[in-house]
């Protein structure tokens, strides 16, 4: 028990298992071949190693990311009993170990959320019944039929065998959840069957009962099964989420019925709803990004509480040990879950025992390092913690030899470079220019959605002082200031980029990075911002949830074209700008900005679709030959980019042996928070 938290440590039961504390690490899928054996859907050593060190880091209870039990060749432990048993029993006297308990997530994977690349057979993963497929809506997924059912069925069965001969604790059934293939079942929109399977809310119920009920008909009542449930779908249409507080009319689960429902998913023998909203078709609900508020399930996931007896955990950007604390003292949840913030920080539960906030290194809700690497089919990590996922092979060890090391910028970047070089043992001498840590990222934090990025940044300089670097603020590097030093790393980072645009020159055109330090001080309504990147389009949102009327100007095809960018944020991020009514142009330039108006030419490629409403649309040019709109503006934002700052590096590399200069973050190449700590990361654990 904690001191701090005395409930939120405190033991719970599930079914006849006894968890020692309230926090949950939340299921991620884990699909790549370090981390996965994708022959029997068992962890391998790295990948069991990636949970049992969130077991170390105090977390009560282990809920591994999802393994397929479909019943057709391929990964599958029911294919490869005997090898699944053997591999999978690392893992869990692993986390038994370390006092936790761990429950393996099994599923029927994705149904019409299938995801088909290149000349994948599209009807090898059925929905309930013919519907549109989610990513490409051209495609129609088949209808499933009731012998498939049924071999799913005895497939849930005897995989959750497998998992208590190598000695799981429990299962979670994923899932009346996100818009999978089970909750394709429980939801009518979805559901268009008209057999035993279809109709009533039983019937769509029937599959997940069936499965509960083989579960405990071969395991035994005492082995605990939990079920992934979305309380609601926050679903306009096909493919259309809502915003939280928009008003809208419920297509899939509204919390009517999902009260009922989870009365009788009680009934039918599951010890234990795991909760979050959602659907595919309003994918940042159940993957909540940065613009989604804090705890933003948890009002929904309460009500679920006042209705059913079992255990109730409640996910979705709930990182707050207070708030977590007050609502199980309460009785209206049970435990709290997490899952990337168990990526940024595997120590997560432990501070929180024992009170220290301030060293918990936060998840910044990007994505980039752990769902957006998902669809790129590469390891699950974390942006903020590059040992995620790999805590053997990039552990910080202590270094064979002691050097000096010298650190240039005093970015994210720089200050990762410093922190891991400290914490080898090595003396840090870190140099910033400015009379402030933290670079452009002072300015990305600043608005008020991004109160995770001002506790990195505060985690940040922490760090520096708590493992004892030499920072020297106000102070701008040279070659005399690194003489001698056995390392040198350049975190010079990125300088923006100008535009010599007629009229620019304005002090009523800003660039980011002023924009950012002062957006509170805008005068007028109508803004123009050039650049549709993902910084212009987070001010354009910012700007118009303000009430400012708001233009993107976007010179290629498409706008938020950003690498490494989560469908989640993406679909979000569009969903904002169009609820506030931000006006993108895309393909055009801004030509002058002249007595209040900025002149933005569209190119050619837009003529075809303008053409019938040129006319009354825009003002041509003296011959016609030229789209032209004239768009007031008070204010003019200009995002458009940066270019990397490597003039120190160039001068170094002529006196400095290369083996021994190192360039990290923005100043290889402008890119993103990710880039940014993980070169600095893997060049300083190599020092």
């Amino acid at each position: 028990m904690s001191a701090h938290y005395p409930n939120l440590f405190s033991p719970i039961k599930i079914g006849n298992v006894e968890v020692p504390n309230r926090i949950a690490m939340m299921p991620m899928g884990v699909f790549s071949p370090r981390l996965m054996d994708l022959k029997t859907g068992a962890y391998t050593k790295d990948g069991a190693d990636y949970y049992i060190e969130r077991a170390k880091g105090g977390t009560g209870l282990i809920i591994t990311g999802l393994v397929p039990i479909i019943p057709l060749p391929g990964m599958n432990p029911v294919n490869f009993p005997d090898e699944y048993v053997e591999k999978l029993s690392y893992l869990t006297n692993g986390i038994h170990e370390q006092g936790s308990r761990i429950f393996i997530q099994l599923t029927a994977m994705t149904g019409r959320a299938a995801w088909f690349e290149g000349d994948a057979p599209t009807d090898t993963l059925p929905a309930p019944a013919p519907i549109q497929n989610v990513w490409d809506p051209t495609i129609t997924n088949r209808g499933i039929t009731k012998d498939e059912i049924h071999a799913y069925v005895r497939n849930f069965a005897t995989a959750a065998s497998l998992v208590k001969r190598a000695g799981g604790d429990g299962v979670e059934i994923h899932a009346v959840h996100e818009g999978y293939l089970l909750d394709q079942f429980a939801i009518s929109f979805y559901n268009r069957r008209t057999d035993e399977y279809g109709g009533s809310l039983e019937n769509r119920l029937r599959f997940a009962r069936e499965i509960v009920e083989a579960i405990h008909e071969q395991c035994g009542d005492d082995f605990p099964v939990s079920l992934r449930y979305s309380v609601r779908s926050y679903v306009k249409d096909f493919n259309r989420g809502a915003l939280p507080g928009e008003k809208f009319v419920e297509v899939g689960r509204d919390l009517e019925e999902s009260l009922e429902m989870a009365r009788l998913l009680e009934g039918y023998g599951y010890a234990m709803l795991n909760c979050d909203n959602g659907s595919y078709d309003s994918w940042y609900w159940p993957h909540p990004p940065v613009y989604m508020p804090k705890a933003c399930n948890l009002d929904d996931v309460m009500k679920v509480k006042e209705v059913v007896d079992i255990p109730v955990v409640c996910a979705g950007r709930f990182d707050d040990p207070d708030l977590a604390e007050k609502v199980i003292a309460e009785g209206k949840i049970d435990m709290m879950g997490m899952g990337r913030p168990q990526l940024a920080d595997p120590e997560i539960a432990n501070k929180f025992r024992e009170g220290r906030l301030d060293d918990i290194r936060p998840c910044i809700s990007c994505h980039q390092g752990c769902l957006s690497r998902i669809f790129q089919h590469k390891d699950i990590s974390c942006a903020v913690n590059p040992a995620c996922g790999r805590e053997k092979s990039m552990a910080i060890t202590p270094a064979e030899t002691v050097k000096r090391v010298a650190v240039v910028g005093g970015g994210l970047g720089g200050m990762e470079a410093a922190r891991v070089s400290a914490l080898r043992g090595h003396t840090v001498d870190l140099f910033e220019k400015t009379g402030e840590l933290g670079g452009v990222f002072v300015w990305a934090a600043s608005l008020d959605f991004k109160e995770d990025d001002r506790r990195l940044l505060a985690w940040y300089k922490k760090q520096m002082v708590d493992l004892g670097v030499n920072v020297h603020l106000n102070t701008e590097a040279t070659a005399d200031t690194v003489a001698g030093y056995d390392e040198v790393n350049v975190a010079t980072g990125a300088t923006e980029r100008r535009l010599d645009t007629p009229g620019f020159d304005s002090p009523n055109v800003t660039y980011a990075i002023d924009t950012l330090s002062a957006h509170d001080e805008f005068e007028g309504d109508d803004v123009v911002i050039v650049g549709g990147g993902l910084t212009g389009c987070e001010i354009a949102y910012d700007l118009g949830r303000k009430g400012k009327h708001v233009t993107i100007v976007e010179m290629t095809e498409t706008i938020l074209n950003t690498f490494g960018l989560a469908a989640a944020n993406y679909n979000m991020l569009m969903d904002l700008l169009d609820y506030y009514h931000v006006r993108v142009i895309k393909n055009a330039v801004v030509q002058k900005y002249e007595d209040g108006v900025a002149y933005v030419e569209e190119t050619e490629k837009n003529y075809p679709n303008c053409a019938n409403r040129a006319k009354r649309m825009f003002a041509l040019g003296p011959q016609g030959e030229k789209l032209m709109h004239k768009i007031p503006a008070d204010h003019i934002v200009a995002c458009v980019g940066y270019t990397a700052n490597q003039e120190l590096y160039d001068q170094l590399a002529k006196t400095v042996d290369a083996a021994h200069l190192h360039l990290i973050g923005d100043a290889i190449r402008p890119a993103n928070v990710m880039e940014a700590i993980w070169t600095a990361y893997e060049t300083a654990i190599a020092l």
